[in-house]
């Protein structure tokens, strides 16, 4: 119980320190269009031929029109699975506006930005140690949602954790190890986060222990999720 008020008053804080970083800032320029790179076909048409239809695998936007929960990271063999997640995977805005410290803002800018759905997964390992992941898919119109979203929370984590780990596939994903958050009477908990977007989905990663995480373990879990994409 205490590993699970642990993990959420993570998210919750960290999340929410995104919005009020993004709520104090001086206007910033546009960040490049949020546009997947064009896809080609594995093999040129020949010459007075069709050219071939693009397979999932030349073109990623077709990966992310089907079912979002397909993307997500399989549970380990052996983890468990943690009992406040959706048993379906998805998750609505509503509710994943629940964990800010202001509900009504973080719903508000949700539609804002044009969220269109929530696909997410948890599991445990071990005694203590939790995994979080959230897709967060965005329309595609100006507002540049996941873009943004990772912009967000990228600069609260880096206002008090430095610039982080780059990922691999990425040229604005980042990882970050946190501060322990030690307390007489309570276990010390561990945390680490990652961020990054492709195209239209924004990815948050978490993993929560009362040991000290790697570097590597968080980057190498965060590019696993952003490969998939």
């Amino acid at each position: 119980m205490l590993l699970a008020a642990a993990a959420v008053l993570g998210i919750v804080g960290g999340v929410a320190v995104g919005y009020g970083v993004q709520a104090e800032r001086e206007p910033t320029p546009l960040p490049p269009l949020n546009q997947v790179d064009l896809a080609y076909p594995a093999k040129p048409a020949a010459k007075g031929q069709e050219p071939p239809a693009l397979a999932v695998a030349d073109d990623r936007g077709l990966k992310t029109e089907g079912d979002l929960r397909k993307l997500l990271l399989p549970k380990p063999a052996g983890a468990k699975d943690v009992d406040y997640a959706p048993e379906d995977h998805w998750l609505s805005a509503s509710s994943y506006a629940e964990d800010f410290e202001s509900p009504s803002g973080a719903f508000e800018y949700l539609m804002d930005n044009g969220i269109r759905r929530i696909a997410t997964t948890s599991w445990q390992v071990g005694e203590f140690k939790t995994v979080h992941i959230n897709l967060l898919q965005f329309r595609s119109n100006d507002r540049l949602g996941a873009a943004d979203r990772a912009t967000t929370l990228r600069e609260g984590l880096e206002e008090e954790n430095g610039y982080g780990q780059p990922l691999k596939g990425s040229t604005e994903g980042r990882s970050y190890v946190l501060p322990v958050d030690r307390e007489a009477g309570f276990v010390d908990v561990y945390e680490a986060r990652a961020v990054v977007h492709r195209g239209d989905v924004a990815v948050e990663v978490y993993i929560l222990d009362t040991k000290k995480i790697s570097q590597k373990e968080i980057t190498s879990l965060a590019e696993r999720q952003l490969g998939r994409l």
